[in-house]
């Protein structure tokens, strides 16, 4: 079973359901509309008798982050779309790290802040060693808000601090090494491993791995509903200031930024 939307792509075999990233020309970047077909994909997942989810993205990238259209138009709107933009993020990351099925992504390239976030929300995440990873965000003004409660969550406060604030991009041996993906594979064996994790997941009781999940999802869920809530007050505020429009103007121009702190 098949479903092409216009940004992801569907398929689903022996129990497998497979979302690959689909915009290679963009380097699998993150526009409205991908953020949509992938909510629409991941509901689809979970509705069907598919028991496992892998996430891929299609080319030489995972996901570079946001959409370079998108970050044209951040600018220009009002702090009541910021608002609908950072809760539709929020929902996406929700989604994907409360999903009921068991998650693996297979990191074939690059996955940038936004794509970072995607790629270790999952259950697993395999990584050829080609991945690189990075909280980008404050290097063009933006607050990596959404993501933060996850990555402390994951690897604890003071090690997310030195990510977050730097916003530096690093490999994928300093990824296993922060906890932050389960596995590098080469990139010719990437979905073979992702496929054979699948399998030996579903050897596992269907009702077991569900309950277990949930269970997990449980421990957090009152800490992150209130963190995101004030994630997404936090990312919608940066968009007014005029650090935030000096850093995406300057990065769109490919020129250093002239910070006023404003």
């Amino acid at each position: 079973m098949t479903q092409t939307y216009k940004t992801v792509h569907y398929s689903e075999d022996q129990g497998i359901a497979t979302i690959t990233l689909k915009r290679p020309d963009k380097r699998n970047a993150i526009s409205y509309e991908l953020i949509d077909d992938l909510l629409a994909a991941l509901t689809q997942g979970e509705r069907s008798a598919a028991q496992i989810i892998v996430l891929t993205g299609a080319g030489k990238a995972f996901c570079s982050g946001m959409d370079l259209d998108n970050l044209k138009q951040l600018t220009g709107r009002t702090h009541e779309q910021n608002l609908i933009d950072s809760e539709t993020m929020a929902m996406l990351f929700r989604s994907l790290y409360a999903f009921p099925k068991p998650t693996i992504a297979a990191v074939n390239g690059p996955a940038i802040a936004g794509g970072t976030g995607l790629a270790t929300l999952c259950d697993f995440t395999l990584a050829s060693p080609e991945a690189k990873f990075g909280y980008t965000e404050v290097r063009i003004g933006f607050v990596p808000a959404i993501v933060s409660s996850f990555l402390i969550a994951n690897i604890g406060e003071k090690r997310a601090r030195e990510l977050l604030l730097t916003g530096r991009v690093f490999g994928a041996d300093e990824a296993l090494k922060l906890g932050l993906i389960s596995e590098i594979v080469v990139a010719e064996q990437l979905m073979a491993r992702a496929y054979e994790l699948a399998n030996q997941l579903m050897e596992n009781s269907p009702a077991s791995l569900v309950a277990t999940k949930k269970l997990l999802s449980s421990y957090t869920r009152e800490q992150l509903d209130r963190q995101v809530t004030q994630a997404v007050q936090a990312n919608a505020a940066i968009r007014k200031t005029a650090d935030f429009k000096e850093g995406i103007t300057s990065f769109l121009e490919k020129r250093k930024p002239t910070w006023t702190g404003k």
